[in-house]
């Protein structure tokens, strides 16, 4: 199943998982690969994640959607819902673009984008995403590069993700990710702000899981 399906589709997976759904895989990454290899210099553009964020501080980050600035007073950025292009954006049309036709096959919004490097035999730590803005968005990754596999934990759960894959996560219950390898591991790290005639894909297996009966 690759990225030139017209649809959204869920990969079938058993056990069936509450914190996870993997969409698609095979994506053809080689041309996003070759902007962010192209632009390392980019890495350290931006710092303010890893560095005001205490999950995030063995990461590198390269924003391409970001909220909208300045903040009103008082509002946390994680309660600012409009988001716009940053001026890095333009050096990534073909990483950018691809958000913004996977946001348009899911009939979404795109929100937040982000290529987020995670440093060799790095953590991101235990955490939720708390905030207006995380709240009513379903979170998406891309894996452009793992070596050894991208473990990330889910309230219960483990998936390892490999190159070309997309999943959604439930980035409102806790989560951790670890890079098992010595080198970075890169994920294309995206939100999408689901139609409002159509329930998020959260809202959706979270209504799954509560009908089932009590074992």
């Amino acid at each position: 199943m690759g990225s030139k399906m017209t649809a959204i589709m869920e990969i079938e997976q058993e056990p069936e998982l509450r914190f996870f759904r993997q969409l698609e895989d095979n994506v053809d990454i080689g041309a996003m690969l070759d902007e962010i290899d192209g632009q390392e210099e980019l890495w350290t553009y931006d710092t303010s994640r890893q560095d005001k964020v205490k999950c995030q501080r063995e990461t590198n980050t390269i924003y391409l959607r970001s909220g909208k600035k300045p903040y009103p007073a008082g509002v946390s950025g994680n309660d600012v819902q409009e988001s716009r292009p940053t001026r890095l954006s333009a050096r990534f049309p073909v990483t950018l673009g691809w958000t913004e036709n996977f946001a348009a096959k899911l009939g979404g919004e795109l929100g937040r984008v982000a290529i987020v490097k995670l440093l060799p035999n790095g953590r991101v730590y235990r955490h939720i995403d708390h905030g207006e803005y995380y709240q009513i968005r379903d979170r998406y990754h891309l894996v452009l590069r793992s070596r050894a596999g991208s473990p990330l934990v889910c309230g219960d759960e483990l998936v390892r993700m490999q190159d070309g894959e997309v999943w959604w996560l439930d980035n409102k219950a806790p989560h951790e990710a670890y890079n098992e390898s010595d080198q970075g591991r890169i994920h294309l790290i995206f939100d999408v702000l689901p139609n409002s005639r159509r329930p998020s894909l959260a809202q959706r297996i979270r209504k799954r899981f509560q009908r089932r009966p009590v074992r």
